[in-house]
């Protein structure tokens, strides 16, 4: 695979994107620009919160304008950059786009742990993860507005890497692996996105008799032994939501049993997509039983994230 130009990071807040662009950016040499600080700092200015600065940019055009032309004019100087923003993989064309997520909870542990600021400031961990919710909810309904693109689609993006658990250097290492085309480059180059993947944060869809004789099998001694970038990738759903495997459940329950803090994905569909029969991802998850998710918990000893049936799921692509 051809090199990138340039990486630019997207993604939930507390998911590390600034710990893990600041790195890739001294490994590789590159200079690296933060339009989040940018915006920190117009916040500041106004004696705002970000998120107050973000319900503002709602009504008033011109906050994003700026944000915007400088984007844009930074994407157009055809230098070779590390970019940490919200919206840059909708402005620079050649680059690696990575999409950072997180458990929400995590998120708000991470973003409560560091130093507070006048744009950035919260008592208690429900108010982080409230107030996270919110400003993520703030922008995605912006751009949607306002360029018709929603920040939620996986296919805006490259490369998706989940840091739930996975330290900021296992995810250097394989953002790094991916732009250097040493990680999944058929995928990359055929069917982005890349998916990296919790494997403790990924539903299961088949009954747990499907894991039959696994144990007694030598394929969890061989997982552990090849490691993760060698598993071959799982197919997987998304809801707008939640990751769930389609096929691949014994690979999947061997990276559980290895302890993997990642597994490698390809995504058939997510949302409206579909997937089989005629099923949406959203359809097909949708069949899944509370009994079948009990007992892989049961089997794995993991706590999957609770569902919530009523969040709303991706924006309809325009016309």
């Amino acid at each position: 695979m051809t090199v990138r130009q340039s990486i630019v990071f997207n993604g939930d807040l507390g998911s590390g994107k600034s710990t893990v662009s600041v790195e890739i950016a001294k490994r590789l040499g590159l200079r690296r620009i933060s339009v989040g600080d940018l915006y920190r700092e117009m916040a500041q200015q106004r004696q705002m919160t970000a998120l107050q600065l973000n319900l503002h940019a709602e009504l008033d055009q011109a906050v994003d304008g700026y944000v915007d032309q400088l984007q844009q004019d930074i994407a157009d100087s055809g230098e070779q950059l590390v970019v940490d923003s919200r919206l840059a993989w909708h402005f620079f064309r050649n680059a690696l786009k990575v999409h950072m997520i997180t458990e929400p909870g995590e998120a708000a542990r991470r973003v409560l742990a560091r130093p507070s600021g006048p744009a950035e400031s919260y008592t208690s961990l429900a108010e982080a993860k409230t107030k996270l919710r919110e400003r993520s909810d703030s922008e995605r309904n912006r751009f949607i507005v306002r360029y018709g693109v929603d920040k939620a689609r996986l296919r805006n993006y490259d490369l998706i890497c989940d840091t739930t658990r996975a330290s900021a250097m296992e995810v250097v290492d394989r953002i790094i692996a991916a732009y250097e085309g040493s990680l999944g480059a058929d995928i990359l180059r055929d069917s982005p996105p890349l998916l990296l993947l919790d494997p403790g944060r990924v539903y299961p869809t088949e009954e747990i008799h499907g894991l039959r004789g696994l144990e007694k099998s030598d394929l969890v001694e061989r997982v552990r032994e090849a490691g993760e970038t060698a598993l071959e990738p799982l197919r997987i759903g998304y809801t707008g939501e939640y990751f769930f495997a389609i096929d691949g459940h014994r690979r999947l329950s061997a990276a559980l049993r290895s302890g993997f803090p990642l597994v490698p994905g390809r995504l058939v569909a997510e949302a409206d997509e579909p997937v089989v029969g005629g099923l949406t991802a959203l359809e097909f998850f949708a069949q899944v039983s509370e009994s079948t998710i009990h007992d892989w918990e049961a089997v794995h000893g993991i706590t999957l994230p609770p569902l919530e049936r009523g969040r709303p799921v991706l924006a309809a692509d325009p016309a």
